[in-house]
This record gives structure tokens, C-alpha cells and sequence, in this order.
């Protein structure tokens, strides 16, 4: 049986990736086939299909961290065919084929049954990204916090996390404070919730050790020197979930607003998260997105179309979430 996906294979200059037929005997080892319905493109898939390596750790490689679908056939007594499930972190895109084809071969541990309520596409334009912000407001709060406390600020507001960190956020009573590059989209993020919208500029550049108390938390998808300004303006005992590293990897901060603030950076991996956590986070998503919100944060495209959709996400030209239909 042949089917398409995107397939990433080494080239001379690195690597390149094409939309090619597949077959099932081609996929990887595991316990239960996946026939997919939806996947996504996320900002490490854009890295992986225009770059390649280091997120590519073997070629050839199938890309997306994301993919739901129904179980076509299952060794695994967890799974039978015909069950809605999904998959997301696990090294998928990485050293596992991902979502970006029709057909997926993954370990039963990998997968998760449908959350109620929900359909392959709706869970898909929830994905990693709204996993991911759900796992952030799980830790921060987890850690203390409550609306009572002051302002939250999520950084790279306009992208998936920063999207639904904001609807999450503002569904449970929080200020949030929306940090963008793309100021024309202000509109966009009051809609989601976000009461103030600030240029990232403000934060981008690194500034003092220690500044001005602004924010009793804050969600950061960036890191660099982003993260390092956020630490150092975040109230006394503040609290800071550090989920991604779209600014980049380094951390060039000092070790003041930790011993003098009290502040707390909390990491948020999504990844290799337990069962039961995945689960939680899940089920808290099923019931707190708002369906109509959900959508506003959505654009659909074809298998085809996620290879340029790549080079406009790594550009900053994406709003919100990418979901690939199959």
C-alpha cells in the first residue's frame, strides 16, 4: 500500500525535504499502525523540513510532532482498530517518524486516546502548542499562582503557544499582558483575551540584572535575552514558564532576581512528559478552550503546502496554529 508524506533524506548541502509515496513496510517498528487524519506544522517541524540537522538526528525522516487518527491495526491489548488516539512529543519528526504522512508505526506508550469532546482536527488545532501552554498554566499555578497575584505576561503572543497561553490564561480570570513583534495583530490577541500588548522590543534586547516589578508571572516561548528581561522585571516570588527557545538557546542572565526577588523559572517539557500528565493537560483542554477562540488561532493546509508553509513560519509569518489535513 503506497501513501503520501513528507520525507527528509541528506543531501550534499544537508538535507532536503519532498512530498513522496510512502509504504507501510517502509515505517519504523511499533506495536500499533495509525491511519492519520490531521497533523500539524510547528516551529521545530519548520526547522526540521528547512534545515534538517540538529533537529533531524536520522535520515530519512518523516516530520510533525503532532498527528491524530484512528488505529488501522494493534499488538498492543490498549488499542483496538477503529480507536480515535493521538500522539505528540516523543521524539516524533525527530528520531521517530512523525505526522507528516498518512500512516504512522508508533509504540503504544506513545499514543493517547481521543479526549472526549474532541475530533482529530479540533485536537490537532489544539496540538503541541496548546499542550504545551496547558503544561506552562498546570506548573505555574502548580507553583502559586492565582489572578490575585498581578499581571501574567506570555511572550511570542502571536505564535501557537503564545495564542493559547492567552485564551487559557484569560478564561481563568488572569490580566494578561501579550508580548509581540507584530503589533498589527494587537487586535487579534485582544480577541483571545489579552488586555495590554506590548512590543518586543521592549524585551528583546538585554537590559539590567534587575528592573522594574511589572508581571507576577509569565509564559516565554523565546528565551535569549527575552527570557533573561523577563526574569528580571517579574515581581517578588514571581513565576516564569520557560517552554521554548524561538529567540534562542542561551540564557544571558544573572543570578539576581532568583536570590533577591525570589523569582522561580519553571521548564516545561513537553516531550517526555508522564502519561498522567499528558492526560491531565488533555482533559483541562478539552473543557477550558473556548471552540469559537480555538478557531480563530487556525489555518488549514494540505500535505503539498507544508513545505513553503515552513519557510513563512520560520520567517514570523504565521499566525497562531498550522494544521496539515492528510
Amino acid at each position: 500500500m503506497k501513501f503520501p508524506g513528507i520525507l527528509i533524506t541528506a543531501a550534499p548541502a544537508g538535507s532536503a525535504a519532498s512530498v513522496t509515496e510512502l509504504t507501510v513496510e517502509q515505517l519504523p517498528p511499533g506495536a500499533v499502525l495509525v491511519r492519520i487524519e490531521y497533523s500539524t506544522l510547528n516551529y521545530k517541524d519548520a526547522l526540521a523540513i528547512c534545515r534538517g540537522a540538529p533537529v533531524v538526528r536520522s535520515f530519512p525522516m518523516v516530520p510533525g510532532v503532532d498527528l491524530a487518527g484512528v488505529v488501522e491495526a494493534s499488538s498492543d491489548d490498549r488499542f483496538q482498530p477503529g480507536d480515535a488516539v493521538l500522539a505528540n512529543g516523543w521524539g516524533l519528526g525527530e528520531s521517530q517518524w512523525g505526522g507528516l504522512a498518512r500512516y504512522a508505526r508508533l509504540p503504544g506508550d506513545f499514543l493517547l486516546p481521543m479526549p472526549g469532546g474532541l475530533d482529530a482536527r479540533r485536537v490537532m488545532a489544539i496540538g503541541t502548542a496548546g499542550y504545551t501552554a496547558m503544561l506552562s498554566l498546570m506548573a505555574l499555578e502548580r507553583a502559586g499562582l492565582t489572578p490575585a497575584r498581578g499581571e501574567v505576561l506570555v511572550t511570542g503572543a502571536s505564535g501557537g503557544v503564545g495564542s493559547f497561553a492567552i485564551s487559557l490564561l484569560a478564561a481563568r480570570g488572569y490580566a494578561v499582558t501579550a508580548s509581540t513583534g507584530r503589533l498589527h495583530e494587537s487586535a487579534y490577541l485582544r480577541s483571545l483575551g489579552a488586555q495590554h500588548v506590548i512590543d518586543r522590543a521592549e524585551l528583546s534586547t538585554l537590559g539590567k540584572p534587575l528592573q522594574k516589578e511589572r508581571w507576577a508571572g509569565a509564559v516565554d516561548s523565546l528565551g535569549g535575552a527575552t527570557l533573561a528581561n523577563v526574569c528580571a522585571a517579574m515581581k517578588y516570588r514571581g513565576l516564569v514558564a520557560a517552554c521554548g527557545l524561538a529567540q534562542g538557546m542561551e540564557f544571558p542572565a544573572t543570578v539576581a532576581p532568583f536570590i533577591l526577588r525570589g523569582v522561580a523559572l519553571l521548564g516545561i517539557d513537553s516531550v517526555r512528559a508522564p502519561r498522567e500528565e499528558r492526560l491531565a493537560a488533555w482533559e483541562r483542554l478539552s473543557r477550558e478552550l473556548d471552540p469559537a477562540k480555538l478557531e480563530l488561532t487556525v489555518r488549514e493546509i494540505s500535505l503539498p503546502e507544508a513545505i513553503p508553509a515552513a519557510a513563512e513560519l520560520l520567517a514570523g509569518k504565521v499566525r497562531g496554529r498550522l494544521i496539515v489535513r492528510l
